[in-house]
């Protein structure tokens, strides 16, 4: 299996030099995205892919859920990363319809180290409860957890100091929310952007 692996980067790295001679050479040059994904790590959302961006256009983070977590060392570096030396236009969380991580967190059954990952999650579930419980469809509560998961961590990102410390010195960066769709391969953008404290607020206060 490893070998087909390395036959296939082999057979990529022809095709995309074929079409393209100094495709390598620029990479090599410099790293600049204009954005920044937050995704969840599971394999059938690759980010570059579904968006039709090559290699180079995409400043990518993900784990399971998409979460960003104010307490999470790991996603606060590559926030910061992205932010600050890249300095990115676009931050995209997007989350996925049949996330087995949404799934995961309300379901009720034990499964260690992740429980503890989850629990961001478990939280907005409680919130938006009597929203949830109206709806008779196990799926269509799963969608919308789903959906309320990417508003909570747009807010996440969006509250973090990296974030308000670039609007302060006048950064151009705005925070989107989108939820993919595996079955169909299509985005949902979930209509909340934030571009500055005053959108954040906005949002705050709708939520």
């Amino acid at each position: 299996m490893l070998d087909d692996l390395k036959a296939n980067n082999r057979d990529w790295a022809a095709r995309k030099t074929a079409g393209d001679p100094g495709f390598f050479k620029r990479l090599v040059g410099q790293q600049a995205p204009q954005y920044f994904w937050i995704g969840c790590s599971d394999s059938r959302v690759p980010a570059n892919e579904i968006v039709g961006l090559d290699p180079g256009e995409m400043f990518v983070h993900r784990n399971v859920a998409n979460l960003a977590p104010p307490q999470d060392a790991n996603y606060l570096s590559v926030l910061q990363f992205a932010v600050d030396v890249i300095k990115v236009k676009h931050i995209l969380v997007v989350g996925h319809y049949g996330c087995g991580g949404i799934a995961a967190a309300v379901d009720g059954q034990r499964r260690g180290l992740v429980d503890h990952w989850l629990h961001p999650i478990r939280e907005v579930h409680q919130e938006h409860r009597h929203e949830l419980d109206a709806m008779p469809d196990q799926r269509a509560r799963l969608d919308r957890l789903c959906e309320l998961n990417v508003i909570r961590q747009v807010r996440n990102v969006a509250s973090d100091v990296f974030v308000q410390d670039a609007w302060a010195r006048g950064q151009s960066i705005c925070v989107h929310g989108w939820v993919y769709s595996i079955e169909n391969g299509l985005i949902t953008d979930l209509g909340v952007d934030v571009g500055g404290p005053e959108a954040l607020q906005s949002l705050e206060d709708d939520s």
